[in-house]
């Protein structure tokens, strides 16, 4: 029996749930193309203002589901289009327009950290664990699920993980710069909420600029004239006029993302 990749939505929250609790919700062929899908589906909803992706139960992830590698990865053309659609659904994480989220209790490992990088923010328990020891299984890393890793853990933290295959405590993820903040176990929910509320509360037109100039600027190419007067189309929002008067009046602003 596959996994699934659950979907709930409140208001303009959305909670991606990764579910193959038997197998501490390892991510099998059927959960990477759902992940896609979803994604790409929360990504066209204009009402939405951020998505959290957690695992079910006290697990976010560990890793692919082996059982099926035999089968899914057998040739070469097979294991070929079997990471593509792994790097689908990362891209669909990464390139989300609304900010992500992730919530991270107990494993986070191979797959599961790999979706973990490709969310703009990571709130993680005191004893989750992260790292990718496929050393131990012989194969190495798809350099199109790789490259996730080193954008945000940079070339010496990715050899650390990849060549020791050594689980790194949070505390260590955190110092070596992989999570956004570090919380006891108990509290990663309420945190996780708490962070993806701040963030709603913001004006979500604002939020979805701020990604999408993060990711221009990391291509190293200076902005043309026609990008720099592109940064100023706020000017003609609702959203503006609404947080420029509620500064004046001092209540809190009501962004209706237009």
């Amino acid at each position: 029996m596959s996994g699934d990749v659950l979907l709930e939505r409140n208001g303009g929250l959305a909670t991606v749930s990764l579910f193959n609790p038997g197998k501490l919700n390892a991510i099998d062929a059927a959960m990477w193309r759902r992940l896609a899908t979803v994604m790409a589906e929360l990504d066209r909803d204009d009402g939405l203002r951020v998505v959290v992706v957690r695992g079910e139960g006290n697990a976010f992830a560990a890793g692919g589901d082996l059982d099926e590698f035999r089968t899914e990865r057998a040739t070469v053309d097979k294991a070929v289009a079997y990471h593509d659609a792994v790097g689908a659904a990362l891209k669909a994480v990464e390139t989300c327009r609304h900010p992500t989220v992730a919530m991270i209790l107990g494993p986070c490992v191979g797959g599961g950290l790999e979706i973990a990088c490709a969310c703009d923010l990571r709130i993680a328990g005191e004893s989750a664990k992260f790292g990718a020891p496929i050393n131990k299984l012989g194969f190495s890393m798809y350099p199109g699920e790789l490259a996730g890793l080193l954008d945000l853990a940079g070339p010496a933290v990715t050899k650390e993980i990849l060549l020791e295959g050594r689980l790194l405590t949070a505390k260590e993820a955190y110092e070596k710069g992989l999570l956004t903040r570090v919380v006891p176990d108990e509290s990663v929910g309420h945190e996780a909420f708490a962070t993806a509320q701040r963030i709603a509360d913001g004006a979500p037109l604002a939020a979805r600029a701020h990604k999408r100039w993060i990711a221009r600027l990391r291509d190293g190419r200076p902005l043309s004239d026609e990008e720099k007067r592109a940064s100023f189309d706020f000017l003609a929002s609702e959203d503006y006029a609404e947080g420029l008067d509620a500064f004046a009046a001092k209540r809190r602003p009501v962004f209706k993302g237009r």
